[in-house]
C-alpha cells in the first residue's frame, strides 16, 4: 500500500509540471489538502482541459488557465476540494459540450450542483434585454447560492480573476463589468464578510470607472504616507509599551484606507482629502475579548478619544457578522486617529468571512454562515414577493448596503436595520403583517408620523389596525428591501381586484352597444376569446381590460357573434361583480386608486364632463372632454361619468392675471385660504410690465366649488382675470 501511495504521489508530481498554473494550484492545495484531494483535482483539470480543448481567452491564453486561476484563489482561502474542483470546472457546462450529467457522473453530485449553480441560464433562452438576462441568471444564483455557500464563493473567485484580467476587453465592456461588479459583487463580498477580496475588487472597479479620480487619490495617499506612518509608529509605540505594563500580548498593524473607500467617504460627506482623518489607522490584534475590553480602557487612558466615535461591534456585531472595537483617539497635536481592537479569530473572519468556516474542521466560524444564511433566507421571502427577476435584483442591491441602525421594540428586543431607515421598515422588520396593518407609530412614547427616519437607540412601536393597509405613497420612503417587496406585492393584489372589478364593467358597458350583456354570452364564445389572448380565466381577462392591455370593444366584438345563457355557477359570479345597469354610463366615485389616474394636463375634478382613455398597464387615466390632448384618441375611450355621492377633494389648475402692484399674490393666498382650498404650488410667469399671471395648483371639491372661487378671485383689487387651465 506504501508502494502504491508513493507511486501516486510521484505520478502525480511528474503530471503537474505540463501547465504552470496548474503547478501553482497544486502546491497551495498540498499545503493543506490530503493526496486523495489533490489527485481529484488533478482530475478535474484532465477533464476541463479536455472540453476546453482549442479555447482561448481574449488574451490569447490558453482558456484553461481562468479556471484554474480562479481555482488558485479559492486555494489561497483555504477552501475545501469540492470548492477548488468546482472552480475547474465551472464554465465547463456553460462554454462547452459537457452537460451537468456528465459532471455528476464523474465528480459526484455535490460538486454537479456548485457548477449549475455558477453557470450561467441556456443561451438558447431569449430574454427582452441584457438587464433582463442579467436578472435571471442572478435570481438563479443566488437560488443556488441558498442550497450552498460555496456557489457565491466561486462566483466571487470568478469575478476577482475576471476583473484582473479586464485590460484585454474593449472600453465598452470593461465598464459594464466594472459596474456591474462595484453595484453587486462588491456588495455582496461586503455582506459575506470576504474584506480581502472585497477590497481588490473596489480598487479594479474604482481604477476603470473613475481612471482619474482613482489617481488623484493614490498620489494624494503617498505624498502624506510618510509623515502619516512616522506618526502612527509613535502612537503605536505608546500604546506597545502601556499594553507591556498591564501584561496584555498584542500585535499592533498600521493600515491603510483604500482609494474607493476614501473617495466614498469625500462624496458622501461632501469632504476635501485633508479632512478625511481615517486614511491611516492602528488595528490592534489580541488573544481574547476580554483582552479587547481592557485594551481599549488603555488606550482611553493614553490619549483623549473623540466624543461619539466609539462602536462595540463585539457586542452587537455587523449584519455580515463581524467584530471589533472602534474608537478615535486624538493623538499629539490634538490629530484623530482610528483604532480598532479584535481577536485573532475576528480578525480572520474579518478578512475571509464566510471562506474562514472551510479553514477550520471544528466549525470554530460556523456563526459566519448563520449570519449568510439569514440574508439568503430574506431573499428567498423577498422572492416570494417580487413578481419578477429585475425587481428581485434591485431590491437586493438596496439591502446590500450594510450602513446599520439598532433600534428596540418595546419589549427592548434589538432590531438592526440600514441607515435611514424609516417607521414602516421597521414595522416590517417585526413582521410583514405589522408592516401591512400599520397605522400609527410612537418612538419614545412620543407619537410620530410612518415617515420618520430612525436612529439607534430608539424605541419604536408599532400601532396596528385590522382595516390598515398599505399606502403607495411609502414607497417614496421606505429604504429596506423586504419593506419594498411587501408593499407592492400588497398594491399589486390590490390592483388586480380593482382591475377586475373595473374591467368587467367596461366590459358589459362595451358588450351593451352590440345589445346584450357579458351573462347572456355562451361559456363556448369565452372560451374561444380566452384561448386567442391565451389567458387561462375570466377574472384574467377582466384585469387585462381594467388595466388596459386589452381594447374592450375589441373583446366585446369578438364575444357578441352569438347570444345563449351561460351556465349557472359563472352567472352567479359575474351577477356578485357587476353592481350598476347595463345601459348607465361606467360612474366613478374617485377613490377608485390604482387602476383609475387622473390626467394632470387637464386635472378633472367632479362636475366636469370626462372620458377614460385606457393605458396599458395602468387602467385608465381620466381627461375632461375639453382637453386638448385626447382629441384625436378614438378607439381607446371609455366614456364615464362622476358617481352622485362623490367625495374628496381633487387637484386643479387656476390662472390668475393681475397688475404688478405690491400684496397682490398675498391677497389672492387669503380669498383661496377663506374658501377652504388648499394650494399645492404656485408658479409666477411675467407676461408683459405691468402685468403678470400666476398659475395656482388646488385642491378643491367639486366643479360649483371652483366656480365660488374664481368668483371671489375676480373682486380681488389689481386682478384683471382669472381662468381655468384646459390641459
Amino acid at each position: 500500500m506504501a508502494e502504491t501511495s508513493n507511486l501516486k504521489k510521484n505520478n502525480l508530481n511528474q503530471q503537474s509540471s505540463s501547465n504552470p498554473a496548474l503547478n501553482s494550484l497544486i502546491k497551495k492545495s498540498k499545503s493543506y489538502l490530503p493526496t486523495n484531494k489533490i489527485l481529484l483535482i488533478r482530475e478535474a483539470y484532465d477533464f476541463s482541459n479536455a472540453s476546453h480543448h482549442g479555447q482561448l481567452r481574449k488574451s490569447g491564453e490558453p482558456y484553461i488557465n481562468h479556471p484554474l486561476s480562479v481555482a488558485s484563489i479559492l486555494a489561497e482561502m483555504k477552501m475545501d476540494a469540492v470548492s477548488i474542483v468546482a472552480a475547474i470546472l465551472h464554465d465547463v457546462v456553460e462554454d462547452t459540450k459537457a452537460a451537468k450529467e456528465d459532471i455528476e457522473k464523474k465528480f459526484g453530485q455535490e460538486i454537479a450542483k456548485i457548477v449549475d449553480g455558477v453557470s450561467k441560464i441556456d443561451k438558447n433562452i431569449k430574454f427582452l434585454s441584457r438587464d433582463e438576462a442579467q436578472a435571471e441568471n442572478f435570481s438563479k444564483m443566488m437560488l443556488a447560492m441558498s442550497d450552498d455557500l460555496r456557489v457565491i464563493l466561486v462566483k466571487l473567485a470568478d469575478r476577482l480573476h475576471n476583473m484582473r484580467t479586464l485590460d484585454c476587453l474593449s472600453k465598452q465592456k470593461k465598464i459594464r463589468i466594472a459596474k456591474e461588479t462595484i453595484e453587486i459583487y462588491v456588495p455582496i463580498a461586503l455582506r459575506l464578510g470576504m474584506n480581502k477580496l472585497r477590497l481588490e475588487l473596489e480598487e479594479i472597479s474604482f481604477r476603470t470607472l473613475n481612471p482619474y479620480r482613482y489617481q488623484v487619490i493614490t498620489k494624494a495617499v503617498e505624498n502624506h504616507r510618510g509623515n502619516k506612518i512616522k506618526f502612527l509608529d509613535n502612537i503605536k509605540d505608546k500604546i506597545e509599551e502601556r499594553l507591556g505594563d498591564i501584561n496584555i500580548n498584542t500585535d499592533i498593524f498600521a493600515r491603510q484606507k483604500n482609494p474607493y473607500s476614501i473617495y466614498k467617504k469625500m462624496k458622501k460627506k461632501k469632504l476635501g482629502f485633508n479632512a478625511v482623518y481615517d486614511i491611516y489607522g492602528l488595528r490592534v490584534v489580541t488573544e481574547k475579548i476580554d483582552d479587547c475590553y481592557r485594551v481599549f480602557g488603555a488606550c482611553h487612558n493614553l490619549f483623549k478619544p473623540v466624543p461619539g466615535k466609539f462602536k462595540d461591534y463585539i457586542a452587537i456585531p455587523k449584519s455580515n457578522g463581524y467584530q471589533a472595537l472602534h474608537t478615535v483617539l486624538f493623538g499629539p497635536n490634538a490629530i484623530p486617529i482610528e483604532v480598532q481592537i479584535r481577536t485573532k479569530e475576528m480578525d480572520q473572519f474579518a478578512e475571509s468571512g464566510i471562506a474562514s468556516h472551510w479553514q477550520y474542521k471544528t466549525g470554530g466560524h460556523s456563526s459566519a454562515q448563520a449570519y449568510a444564511r439569514d440574508w439568503l433566507q430574506k431573499i428567498i421571502e423577498m422572492k416570494q414577493n417580487t413578481s419578477n427577476s429585475i425587481d428581485l435584483l434591485e431590491n437586493i442591491k438596496i439591502d446590500l448596503f450594510p450602513d446599520e441602525i439598532y433600534v428596540f421594540t418595546p419589549k427592548g428586543e434589538i432590531k438592526e436595520l440600514p441607515y435611514r431607515s424609516t417607521i414602516i421598515d421597521f414595522a416590517y422588520s417585526v413582521h410583514t403583517d405589522v408592516g401591512n396593518k400599520c397605522t400609527a407609530a410612537k418612538i419614545n412614547d412620543l407619537d410620530v408620523p410612518l415617515s420618520t427616519t430612525l436612529s439607534s437607540g430608539q424605541t419604536v412601536e408599532i400601532i396596528t389596525n385590522a382595516l390598515g393597509k398599505p399606502n403607495p405613497s411609502w414607497l417614496e420612503f421606505v429604504v429596506t428591501a423586504k419593506a419594498r417587496a411587501n408593499i407592492k406585492s400588497y398594491l399589486k393584489n390590490m390592483q388586480t381586484e380593482q382591475a377586475s372589478d373595473l374591467g368587467l364593467r367596461i366590459l358589459d358597458k362595451a358588450l351593451n352597444d352590440y345589445g346584450t350583456s357579458f351573462t347572456e354570452i355562451p361559456y363556448e364564445s369565452i372560451r374561444r376569446l380566452l384561448n386567442e389572448y391565451n389567458l387561462k380565466d375570466e377574472k384574467t381577462l377582466f384585469v387585462e381590460i381594467g388595466l388596459g392591455n386589452i381594447i374592450p370593444h375589441l373583446a366585446a366584438q369578438n364575444l357578441a357573434n352569438k347570444k345563449s345563457f351561460v351556465k349557472q355557477k359563472y352567472d352567479s359570479f359575474v351577477s356578485k361583480l357587476l353592481g350598476f345597469r347595463a345601459n348607465e354610463l361606467i360612474a366613478i366615485k374617485g377613490t377608485e386608486g390604482l387602476v383609475l389616474n387622473y390626467a394632470k394636463c387637464c386635472r378633472p375634478i367632479p362636475g366636469d364632463d370626462i372620458v377614460g382613455i385606457t393605458s396599458s398597464g395602468n387602467g385608465f387615466v381620466v381627461h375632461r372632454s375639453v382637453c386638448h390632448n385626447i382629441k384625436k384618441i378614438r378607439s381607446n375611450r371609455i366614456f364615464i361619468e362622476w358617481s352622485d355621492d362623490v367625495s374628496g377633494e381633487y387637484q386643479t389648475q387656476i390662472r390668475v392675471f393681475s397688475e404688478k402692484q405690491r400684496g397682490v399674490l398675498a391677497n389672492v393666498a387669503g380669498v383661496i385660504s377663506r374658501l377652504s382650498c388648499n394650494i399645492e404650488n404656485v408658479k409666477f410667469d411675467e407676461v408683459q410690465n405691468p402685468y403678470a399671471s400666476f398659475v395656482f395648483t388646488i385642491d378643491v371639491k367639486n366643479r360649483n366649488h371652483l366656480a365660488d372661487l374664481i368668483k371671489e378671485l375676480k373682486k380681488v383689487k389689481n386682478i384683471t382675470k382669472v381662468t381655468r387651465t384646459i390641459g
